[in-house]
Formats: C-alpha cells, sequence, structure tokens
C-alpha cells in the first residue's frame, strides 16, 4: 500500500524541474555519475520541493544553498571544481528564478497565498467577480445621478422657477 501511495506521487510531481535534477554533478567516490536527484535523496531531502525551493530564491542565494548541500555529500562528487561553481551551473538549469528585489506574493502581503489562489482558473473568477461589481456599482451610480435630476426638476416645478404655462380659459 505505501508503494502504491509513493507511485501516486512521484507521478503527480511536474516535469519542470526535470532538467535540473537529473543533470550530472559528477562522479562519486565510487566512480557512479551522481545527478542532483540522487545527491538529494543521499542527503534525506525531497528533490522535487527542494528545486522548487531554489527556484524561488534569488540566483546568488540558490547558489550557495545548492554549494552546501552538495558539500555535505557524504561521497563528495570527485571533480576538480569547487562545491560553488557545480551549484553555479546546475542553479541555471532551473526554471525561471525570481532574481529581483520584489518580494514574492506571499511575503508582500504578510501570509503564505494559498496555491488555489495563485491559479489561472481563480484568477479568472476573481476577474469576472470584478467586472459584475464594477458593472454594479456603475448601474447603481446611474440610477443615483438620474434621481437627482428627477429631484431637481420637481424642485424647480414646486417653487414656480420656470413653471409651465397655464392653459388658457374660456373669459
Amino acid at each position: 500500500m505505501a508503494e502504491m501511495t509513493r507511485s501516486a506521487r512521484v507521478s503527480a510531481l511536474a516535469p519542470e524541474f526535470d532538467d535540473f535534477l537529473f543533470a550530472p554533478i559528477g562522479e562519486d567516490t565510487n566512480g557512479m555519475l551522481l545527478s542532483v536527484v540522487s545527491a538529494l535523496a543521499r542527503l534525506d531531502v525531497d528533490p522535487w520541493q527542494e528545486a522548487a525551493n531554489l527556484a524561488r530564491l534569488p540566483g546568488t542565494t540558490a547558489t550557495r544553498r545548492l554549494a552546501s548541500l552538495i558539500a555535505a555529500l557524504p561521497d563528495r562528487p570527485s571533480m576538480h571544481l569547487d562545491p560553488e561553481t557545480i551549484a553555479a551551473r546546475l542553479i541555471a538549469r532551473l526554471p525561471r528564478r525570481v532574481d529581483s528585489p520584489a518580494r514574492p506574493a506571499e511575503d508582500w502581503i504578510g501570509f503564505q497565498v494559498p496555491t488555489v489562489m495563485q491559479s489561472r482558473p481563480f484568477r479568472f473568477a476573481a476577474f469576472v467577480v470584478m467586472i459584475v461589481v464594477l458593472g454594479g456599482l456603475s448601474v447603481a451610480a446611474s440610477q443615483r445621478s438620474s434621481a437627482r435630476v428627477n429631484k431637481t426638476e420637481a424642485l424647480t416645478f414646486s417653487t414656480g422657477i420656470a413653471s409651465p404655462p397655464l392653459p388658457a380659459t374660456g373669459r
């Protein structure tokens, strides 16, 4: 049963991080090719979660984080490059990173924005609701303006200013 749950979870993983996760780091001390996914698994870190976390970080922060993970590997890759250089090459394979000083949505409003609120269908529904509300406000403002005009006409008629001519009588 646990194996089935694990398989279902793996099949639901997005492929957007595959280029990063399956990139080679180098050979371990036993001569085996070590990929990012295997290195993170050896460190007991969820590879897809870590890739998502790294993708949200600014480039230099993500590089430092990955370099520290590579340096912590028990069978460290036997490459001539240092972990920082390896990490910089690998971080470049991640999908769109946040390199600007602008803070992510969950940060600037002070709490974590639920994933459903960041989805395209939710944004579309929010847009439709906004249009309906703005349309309702427009109609209400129009009716209020019309009521003012009618009130002004009634006041003008009752005060005698510009009253209509009276019909002629037989005298």
